[in-house]
């Protein structure tokens, strides 16, 4: 098997959630890494190639405006972080060009099957949708599932993004069911196996390390807060 790390950090927010991923995927050399996000406050996080003003007048419609909000650097439509399991899973990757709903299905078949052999009776959207679109109207995620998407009860219960980092793929994904993070032990230890058994991964636990938080504080401040990264359409 190969070793894969299951990266450990502390509780942070929406703008320091998309920094250490950026950074592990450029500054941590290893096969496989796979982190959990653990929150300290709700927040939301819109796709690389939504227009930002949508995005607020989305949130406005919700009464979330004042929600603390940033640009992924992966695709897709609005995620509200309130209750969600959130996760990244970075791969190697290499050679120019990759074809999304190829990685997508893999990916979501692995934690689908992983799900049934548990009991849970999750499908996956195989139809594919002509009418996606990230800002006509502006798309929430969880409002509009697509293709490779996996539902429960018909609903989205959880979706990818996806961005290519040199020869690593940064997979982020958000995981909305009752109750998800009350026992998130139960799907933490699920999706982490379901990962292990499809790139036959053996995990190792790590921490981020000191001078990985001090590049995060830097990344933060010079992009994910940045206006020239959120407004940047």
């Amino acid at each position: 098997m190969t070793k894969g790390l299951k990266i450990n950090t502390p509780p942070l927010n929406v703008f320091q959630q998309m920094a250490c991923d950026e950074i592990m995927c450029d500054s941590i050399p290893e096969k496989f890494i796979l982190r959990f996000y653990n929150w300290k406050e709700p927040g939301i996080t819109f796709g690389y190639s939504q227009r930002h003003n949508f995005v607020i007048e989305a949130a406005q419609k919700k009464g979330k405006q004042n929600f603390p909000m940033t640009r992924r650097p992966t695709g897709g439509g609005i995620v509200y972080h309130e209750t969600d399991l959130t996760f990244s899973f970075i791969f190697h990757y290499p050679g120019e060009f990759f074809k999304p709903l190829e990685i997508y299905k893999r990916i979501h078949n692995a934690i689908n099957s992983e799900y049934a052999l548990s009991g849970h009776n999750f499908n996956l959207l195989e139809k594919k949708k002509s009418d996606y679109k990230t800002n006509d109207p502006v798309m929430d995620c969880f409002q509009k599932p697509v293709d490779m998407d996996i539902l429960c009860n018909g609903k989205k219960a959880l979706g990818g993004a996806l961005r290519k980092f040199g020869n690593y793929m940064l997979y982020q994904a958000s995981l909305q069911l009752e109750k998800v993070r009350e026992n998130s032990d139960f799907h933490r230890a699920l999706i982490a196996k379901a990962f292990s058994k499809e790139f036959n991964i053996s995990w190792i636990g790590e921490k981020f390390n000191e001078t990985h938080l001090e590049t995060l504080k830097n990344l933060v401040q010079s992009k994910y807060l940045a206006d020239e990264w959120n407004k940047r359409i």
